[in-house]
Protein backbone atom coordinates (compact mmCIF):
# COMPACT_ATOMS: atom_id res chain seq x y z
CA UNK A 1 0.00 0.00 0.00
CA UNK A 2 1.79 3.10 -1.30
CA UNK A 3 0.41 6.56 -0.45
CA UNK A 4 0.27 8.75 -3.55
CA UNK A 5 -1.21 11.94 -2.12
CA UNK A 6 -3.55 13.19 0.56
CA UNK A 7 -6.65 15.34 0.20
CA UNK A 8 -5.71 17.71 2.98
CA UNK A 9 -5.06 21.29 1.83
CA UNK A 10 -2.64 23.56 3.68
CA UNK A 11 -3.09 27.20 4.61
CA UNK A 12 0.55 28.23 4.21
CA UNK A 13 3.37 27.45 1.81
CA UNK A 14 5.44 24.49 3.17
CA UNK A 15 8.78 26.30 3.15
CA UNK A 16 10.38 24.15 5.82
CA UNK A 17 9.19 20.84 4.38
CA UNK A 18 10.68 21.81 1.03
CA UNK A 19 13.81 23.01 2.83
CA UNK A 20 14.24 19.66 4.58
CA UNK A 21 13.76 17.84 1.29
CA UNK A 22 16.36 20.10 -0.34
CA UNK A 23 18.78 19.54 2.55
CA UNK A 24 18.44 15.77 2.28
CA UNK A 25 18.95 15.87 -1.48
CA UNK A 26 22.00 18.14 -1.12
CA UNK A 27 23.56 15.80 1.45
CA UNK A 28 22.86 12.81 -0.79
CA UNK A 29 24.63 14.53 -3.70
CA UNK A 30 27.61 15.12 -1.41
CA UNK A 31 27.51 11.45 -0.48
CA UNK A 32 27.63 10.50 -4.15
CA UNK A 33 30.65 12.73 -4.70
CA UNK A 34 32.42 11.17 -1.73
CA UNK A 35 31.16 7.63 -2.31
CA UNK A 36 28.04 6.19 -0.69
CA UNK A 37 29.80 3.46 1.29
CA UNK A 38 32.56 5.76 2.47
CA UNK A 39 30.16 8.50 3.55
CA UNK A 40 27.96 6.04 5.42
CA UNK A 41 30.86 4.71 7.45
CA UNK A 42 32.26 8.19 8.06
CA UNK A 43 29.10 9.99 9.16
CA UNK A 44 26.47 7.29 9.74
CA UNK A 45 25.27 6.53 13.25
CA UNK A 46 27.07 3.49 14.64
CA UNK A 47 25.37 2.51 17.94
CA UNK A 48 28.46 0.80 19.41
CA UNK A 49 30.51 3.98 19.04
CA UNK A 50 27.88 6.32 20.46
CA UNK A 51 26.83 4.07 23.35
CA UNK A 52 30.24 2.72 24.34
CA UNK A 53 32.65 5.30 22.92
CA UNK A 54 34.31 2.37 21.18
CA UNK A 55 35.98 3.40 17.92
CA UNK A 56 35.67 0.82 15.16
CA UNK A 57 38.13 0.53 12.29
CA UNK A 58 36.49 -0.63 9.06
CA UNK A 59 38.19 -2.46 6.24
CA UNK A 60 38.63 -1.27 2.68
CA UNK A 61 36.27 -4.06 1.56
CA UNK A 62 33.37 -2.35 3.36
CA UNK A 63 34.22 1.29 2.73
CA UNK A 64 35.40 1.13 -0.87
CA UNK A 65 38.80 2.63 -0.04
CA UNK A 66 42.01 1.27 -1.61
CA UNK A 67 43.25 -2.06 -0.15
CA UNK A 68 45.10 -1.73 3.12
CA UNK A 69 43.28 1.46 4.10
CA UNK A 70 41.26 1.49 7.30
CA UNK A 71 38.54 3.93 8.27
CA UNK A 72 37.40 5.27 11.61
CA UNK A 73 33.97 6.81 12.16
CA UNK A 74 33.66 10.54 12.79
CA UNK A 75 34.83 11.77 16.19
CA UNK A 76 32.99 12.78 18.37
CA UNK A 77 30.57 9.99 17.60
CA UNK A 78 27.50 11.77 18.99
CA UNK A 79 27.61 14.20 16.04
CA UNK A 80 26.59 11.31 13.79
CA UNK A 81 23.22 11.16 15.56
CA UNK A 82 22.41 14.36 13.68
CA UNK A 83 24.38 13.82 10.47
CA UNK A 84 22.83 10.39 9.90
CA UNK A 85 19.34 11.95 9.82
CA UNK A 86 20.13 13.66 6.51
CA UNK A 87 21.93 10.77 4.82
CA UNK A 88 20.65 7.89 2.69
CA UNK A 89 22.00 4.63 1.37
CA UNK A 90 20.53 4.55 -2.14
CA UNK A 91 18.41 6.43 -4.68
CA UNK A 92 15.30 4.44 -3.73
CA UNK A 93 15.96 5.10 -0.05
CA UNK A 94 15.94 8.88 -0.41
CA UNK A 95 13.16 8.88 -3.01
CA UNK A 96 10.79 6.95 -0.73
CA UNK A 97 11.57 9.04 2.34
CA UNK A 98 11.24 12.37 0.58
CA UNK A 99 7.98 11.29 -1.04
CA UNK A 100 6.47 10.47 2.36
CA UNK A 101 7.88 13.69 3.85
CA UNK A 102 6.15 15.73 1.17
CA UNK A 103 2.80 13.98 1.58
CA UNK A 104 2.63 14.22 5.37
CA UNK A 105 5.11 16.94 6.33
CA UNK A 106 3.39 19.93 4.74
CA UNK A 107 0.23 19.49 6.82
CA UNK A 108 2.12 18.99 10.09
CA UNK A 109 4.22 22.06 9.31
CA UNK A 110 1.02 23.97 8.57
CA UNK A 111 -0.31 23.03 11.99
CA UNK A 112 2.87 23.66 14.00
CA UNK A 113 4.43 26.60 12.19
CA UNK A 114 7.99 26.74 10.87
CA UNK A 115 10.03 26.91 14.07
CA UNK A 116 8.11 24.32 16.05
CA UNK A 117 8.02 21.97 13.06
CA UNK A 118 11.81 22.04 12.75
CA UNK A 119 12.18 21.38 16.48
CA UNK A 120 9.59 18.61 16.25
CA UNK A 121 11.33 16.99 13.26
CA UNK A 122 14.75 16.96 14.93
CA UNK A 123 13.40 15.65 18.24
CA UNK A 124 11.62 12.81 16.43
CA UNK A 125 14.87 11.94 14.68
CA UNK A 126 16.73 11.90 17.98
CA UNK A 127 14.02 9.74 19.55
CA UNK A 128 14.21 7.31 16.64
CA UNK A 129 17.99 7.05 16.98
CA UNK A 130 17.66 6.45 20.73
CA UNK A 131 15.16 3.64 20.12
CA UNK A 132 17.45 1.93 17.62
CA UNK A 133 20.46 2.20 19.93
CA UNK A 134 18.40 0.84 22.81
CA UNK A 135 17.64 -2.42 20.99
CA UNK A 136 21.14 -2.78 19.51
CA UNK A 137 23.69 -0.91 21.64
CA UNK A 138 26.53 -3.17 20.46
CA UNK A 139 25.72 -2.94 16.77
CA UNK A 140 28.66 -1.99 14.49
CA UNK A 141 26.29 -1.38 11.56
CA UNK A 142 25.95 2.28 10.47
CA UNK A 143 22.43 3.67 10.46
CA UNK A 144 21.40 6.42 8.02
CA UNK A 145 18.15 7.88 6.78
CA UNK A 146 15.43 10.41 7.51
CA UNK A 147 12.86 7.67 8.13
CA UNK A 148 13.01 7.97 11.92
CA UNK A 149 12.14 11.69 11.86
CA UNK A 150 9.66 11.00 9.08
CA UNK A 151 7.96 8.35 11.22
CA UNK A 152 7.46 11.04 13.85
CA UNK A 153 5.79 13.24 11.24
CA UNK A 154 3.49 10.34 10.37
CA UNK A 155 2.64 9.83 14.04
CA UNK A 156 1.73 13.51 14.31
CA UNK A 157 -0.38 13.34 11.17
CA UNK A 158 -2.31 10.43 12.67
CA UNK A 159 -3.15 12.51 15.75
CA UNK A 160 -4.05 15.67 13.84
CA UNK A 161 -5.82 14.31 10.77
CA UNK A 162 -6.98 10.72 11.39
CA UNK A 163 -9.87 10.95 8.94
CA UNK A 164 -8.05 12.73 6.12
CA UNK A 165 -8.40 10.83 2.85
CA UNK A 166 -5.22 9.42 1.33
CA UNK A 167 -5.04 8.07 -2.19
CA UNK A 168 -3.08 4.80 -2.10
CA UNK A 169 -1.76 2.44 -4.73
CA UNK A 170 -2.54 -1.17 -3.76
CA UNK A 171 -1.43 -4.45 -5.31
CA UNK A 172 -3.24 -6.98 -3.12
CA UNK A 173 -5.11 -8.74 -5.92
CA UNK A 174 -4.95 -6.26 -8.77
CA UNK A 175 -3.13 -2.97 -9.19
CA UNK A 176 -5.61 -0.25 -8.28
CA UNK A 177 -6.03 2.86 -6.17
CA UNK A 178 -8.16 3.42 -3.08
CA UNK A 179 -9.07 6.43 -0.97
CA UNK A 180 -8.49 5.44 2.64
CA UNK A 181 -8.59 7.44 5.88
CA UNK A 182 -5.21 8.29 7.37
CA UNK A 183 -5.78 6.16 10.46
CA UNK A 184 -5.99 3.04 8.28
CA UNK A 185 -2.91 3.87 6.17
CA UNK A 186 -0.70 5.03 9.03
CA UNK A 187 -2.01 2.48 11.50
CA UNK A 188 -1.25 -0.32 9.05
CA UNK A 189 2.24 1.06 8.48
CA UNK A 190 2.94 1.27 12.23
CA UNK A 191 1.70 -2.25 12.97
CA UNK A 192 3.84 -3.57 10.12
CA UNK A 193 6.93 -1.86 11.56
CA UNK A 194 6.26 -3.33 15.01
CA UNK A 195 5.83 -6.85 13.64
CA UNK A 196 8.90 -6.62 11.43
CA UNK A 197 10.88 -5.18 14.34
CA UNK A 198 9.94 -8.10 16.59
CA UNK A 199 10.96 -10.57 13.89
CA UNK A 200 14.34 -8.90 13.48
CA UNK A 201 15.19 -8.64 17.17
CA UNK A 202 18.21 -10.54 18.48
CA UNK A 203 21.05 -11.87 16.30
CA UNK A 204 19.32 -10.85 13.05
CA UNK A 205 19.51 -7.19 14.08
CA UNK A 206 23.30 -7.31 13.85
CA UNK A 207 23.06 -8.19 10.17
CA UNK A 208 21.81 -4.73 9.25
CA UNK A 209 18.87 -3.87 7.03
CA UNK A 210 15.86 -1.73 7.91
CA UNK A 211 16.00 0.05 11.29
CA UNK A 212 12.52 -0.96 12.42
CA UNK A 213 13.10 0.14 16.01
CA UNK A 214 13.90 3.63 14.76
CA UNK A 215 10.64 3.68 12.81
CA UNK A 216 8.61 2.59 15.81
CA UNK A 217 10.45 4.91 18.18
CA UNK A 218 10.13 7.91 15.89
CA UNK A 219 6.41 7.27 15.35
CA UNK A 220 5.71 7.02 19.08
CA UNK A 221 7.74 10.15 19.84
CA UNK A 222 5.85 12.07 17.15
CA UNK A 223 2.50 10.74 18.36
CA UNK A 224 3.26 11.98 21.89
CA UNK A 225 5.18 15.16 21.08
CA UNK A 226 2.57 16.65 18.78
CA UNK A 227 0.21 16.85 21.76
CA UNK A 228 2.71 19.14 23.51
CA UNK A 229 3.84 21.27 20.58
CA UNK A 230 0.62 21.72 18.60
CA UNK A 231 -1.26 24.95 19.43
CA UNK A 232 -3.52 24.26 22.38
CA UNK A 233 -2.67 20.53 22.34
CA UNK A 234 -4.71 20.21 19.18
CA UNK A 235 -7.05 17.30 18.74
CA UNK A 236 -8.09 16.03 15.29
CA UNK A 237 -9.17 19.01 13.20
CA UNK A 238 -10.41 17.66 9.89
CA UNK A 239 -12.93 14.86 10.02
CA UNK A 240 -13.42 12.26 7.33
CA UNK A 241 -16.49 13.10 5.24
CA UNK A 242 -17.84 9.91 3.59
CA UNK A 243 -18.65 10.00 -0.10
CA UNK A 244 -20.47 7.37 -2.17
CA UNK A 245 -17.37 6.64 -4.24
CA UNK A 246 -15.05 6.26 -1.28
CA UNK A 247 -14.78 3.37 1.16
CA UNK A 248 -15.60 4.36 4.73
CA UNK A 249 -13.18 2.51 7.02
CA UNK A 250 -14.08 4.24 10.29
Amino acid sequence: MLPLRDENPTHSFPVLTLGLIAANVAVFLLQLSLGLNLSVFLFGLIPAEVMQSADRIYSSRLTGLPPGTGLQNFDPAWVTVLSSMFMHGSFMHILGNMWFLWIFGNNVEDELGKGRFLLFYLLCGLGAAAAQMAVGPDSPIPMVGASGALAGVMGAYLVLFPGSRILCLTTTLVITTLHLPAWVVLGFWFVLQVLEGLIHLGPRAAMGGVAYAAHVGGFVVGWLLIRLLAPGGRRPRRRFVPRPDIIDWR
